[in-house]
């Protein structure tokens, strides 16, 4: 890839997004977007220096390769990718991804972008606000357009609360409090719990020693959200997500004026139980905030910081471990 930039459409640029259930990438120009794009279902690899270059470029290559050839962008300049465990995992990314997309595709250009980054770019765009990003876990985001401030993120055994991890947890909770015959429990719960899992005496075992287990506490989470309407021990346990949301986009909201807040990620689709108590307890704890839906995605995110980048025009702050940028001559 090494024939000059379009200069009606701008520098040809990648954005990639990697997390836990696989990769994204596109490929397009900094002035029509992206163009086309791959995906795989792999995550890329942890080592001992955290997030695997090696792999990572591995099965880049072939996707960003295939990309550029459907979008007809025949030089790449600037990359960004956005990548889930980046602050505490990324020494290996920030040692040698630069070098290593310069030889593949000529990029002069590379950021690295934590996915909350990412996220909070998809959703607002490059402007002050607060962002929840709620999946499996959780992480506030939010920035002045100086610093950035995150909030939780720690994890579903230490944090992420009011995530699909959190919210499944406490849904089974519920049905193993029914299950006992203990106060707090919800008999609709066990049962959703017993047609999904089977006998709770089991679910231990069956969880336990699970390396995704957060993932399957997640899963139980629409069943939490489908229960709510009838069953207010379920009803409860949304409530009280949408007040952990609220608390941590207070923490990361930017003080000055009216600021737009935005949910993103799965947990959206769980709907009015527990986006109704959202909107409750944000006005209560942020009346200043504006809530706006998400403008797009993580990859989207990356998009948007790929083509500001590539024009000179990135306003979002660099700080070298949330977000941070590296020029090669």
């Amino acid at each position: 890839m090494t024939v000059p930039a379009d200069p009606e459409r701008g520098h040809g640029i990648l954005a990639v997004d990697s997390g836990g259930s696989g990769l994204r990438v596109a490929v397009g120009t900094s002035g029509t977007g992206a163009l086309a794009g791959r995906s795989s279902t792999v995550p890329v690899r942890t080592g001992e220096r955290g997030i695997d270059p090696g792999h990572l470029m591995d099965q880049l290559v072939p996707m960003v390769r295939a990309s550029g050839a459907e979008a007809g962008v025949a030089a790449l300049t600037t990359a960004v990718v956005g990548a889930a465990g980046l602050a505490t995992l990324g020494d290996g990314l920030r040692a040698g991804l630069a070098d290593a997309l310069a030889r593949a595709f000529g990029v002069r250009t590379t950021a690295l972008a934590a996915d909350a980054v990412t996220a909070f770019t998809g959703a607002l765009g490059a402007r002050a606000g607060a962002v929840v990003a709620a999946g499996t876990g959780l992480i506030a985001i939010g920035t002045d357009l100086t610093d950035w401030q995150r909030a939780d993120g720690w994890g579903h055994l230490l944090g992420d609360c009011g995530g699909g991890a959190w919210i499944g947890r406490a849904g089974l909770e519920a049905a193993l409090r029914a299950h006992d015959g203990r106060p707090g429990g919800s008999a609709r719960l066990l049962a959703r719990a017993e047609e999904r899992f089977g006998p709770m005496t089991g679910l231990p075992g069956r969880l336990y020693p699970r390396p995704d287990r957060a993932a399957v506490l997640a899963s139980f989470a629409p069943e939490v959200a489908g229960c709510a309407e009838d069953d207010p021990v379920a009803s409860d346990i949304l409530r009280a997500a949408a007040r952990h949301m609220a608390e941590s986009a207070a923490a990361v909201c930017p003080p000055d004026g009216h600021p737009p807040f935005a949910l993103t990620g799965g947990l959206v689709r769980l709907g009015a139980p527990l986006l109704v108590p959202l909107v409750e307890e944000v006005a209560r704890l942020l009346p200043r905030a504006r809530r706006v839906d998400a403008e797009g995605d993580p990859l989207h995110g990356a998009v948007r910081i790929a083509a500001d980048l590539a024009e000179g025009r990135l306003v979002l702050p660099v700080d070298g471990v949330l977000l941070s940028v590296t020029h090669r001559a």
